[in-house]
């Protein structure tokens, strides 16, 4: 009896010290303001994919506050996590915090943040292509003349990037004016920025507008209801603004909305696509050049309007 317990015994240790040291890789997600649809589509979908592979994941929101977001990247590098990724992060105000992470031999993806030295790199869609594409397709629907508002934001690089290509647009095509401007400047409050801003802008331009841009679709929400109010009816003013999502087809399609047309970025599939990534480099061991070989993972973009929103629609 000894001789046949003993080596199954044994056998149990090894099993359980076996799976002891065999610790789920643990990542952490960090999204800057998941009010915001695309922060929360980029982290949601970062998540799922994780938990897919069987990795633990801590999900945190820093909710448009500068101090949270940095405090909370500090937290996961005292956790010890495996891997970090940041969902519309600051590179340039965050540069120790990621610096941090890399020093501490932790890899760092971010989502749509822009570039930094510390970070393996950033998942991205261009940004000037995206930006030449909603400032075209609104000034083709108004004829390429006549006046527009525009809703800014100036603190994220990509909607910066945004209306700098517009102001480009906008200068090779002077017939087109720009007769009124809100950059959003509040990132926690910034729904009640935009409509403020945008709601004095509408009632001092009355009559006087023909198109409205907005640098991403969550700004053109509120553009669109403070537009209803007002009683204008689609086709009015050409709306056009730039992310994609269930929220602004319906919109798109609706008969009710001012909406007409967005550049729709994969969020999803940039979550998704930096826990792959993870995967590769920090579980496979694969080279980050084997991923990528610049400072950027680019994914594509697709203009939707009446004409083809049936088919981003999900049922």
């Amino acid at each position: 009896m000894k001789k046949f317990f003993a080596p199954v015994l044994a056998a149990s240790i090894l099993a359980l010290g076996s799976a002891v040291s065999a610790k789920a890789f643990e990542l952490g997600v960090v999204a800057f303001q998941m009010s915001s649809e695309t922060h929360a589509r980029v982290a949601n979908a970062a998540e799922a994919a994780a938990k897919e592979k069987g990795w633990d994941v801590v999900v945190l929101n820093s909710n448009g506050t500068l101090p949270t977001h940095a405090e909370q990247i500090e937290n996961l590098i005292q956790r010890g996590v495996d891997g970090i990724v940041l969902a519309m992060s600051k590179p340039v105000e965050f540069d120790a915090q990621m610096q941090a992470a890399k020093e501490a031999g932790i890899p760092l993806i971010t989502v749509m943040s822009g570039a930094s030295p510390h970070a393996l790199f950033d998942i991205q869609v261009n940004e000037y292509a995206v930006g030449a594409e909603a400032a075209l397709y609104l000034l083709g629907q108004i004829g390429y003349e006549g006046p527009i508002l525009t809703q800014r934001f100036e603190s994220n690089v990509g909607t910066r990037v945004r209306g700098k290509v517009l102001d480009v647009v906008l200068s090779e095509n002077k017939a087109v004016e720009e007769v009124g401007s809100h950059s959003m400047a509040r990132t926690k409050s910034w729904r009640e920025d935009v409509r403020s801003g945008m709601s004095a802008l509408i009632l001092q331009n009355a009559g006087n507008f023909e198109g409205i841009w907005a640098s991403f679709d969550g700004q053109a929400f509120i553009i669109d209801d403070l537009l209803k109010e007002q009683g204008m009816q689609k086709g009015d003013v050409v709306l056009v603004s730039i992310d994609g999502g269930q929220e602004t087809y319906r919109r798109i399609k609706s008969p009710d909305s001012m909406l007409m047309a967005t550049v729709a970025i994969p969020f999803e599939a940039m979550g998704e696509g930096a826990v792959e990534a993870m995967q590769r480099i920090a579980v496979d061991g694969e080279a980050k050049e084997a991923v990528t070989s610049g400072p950027y993972l680019f994914m594509g973009a697709d203009l939707v309007d009446q004409s083809n929103v049936d088919a981003f629609i999900e049922e």
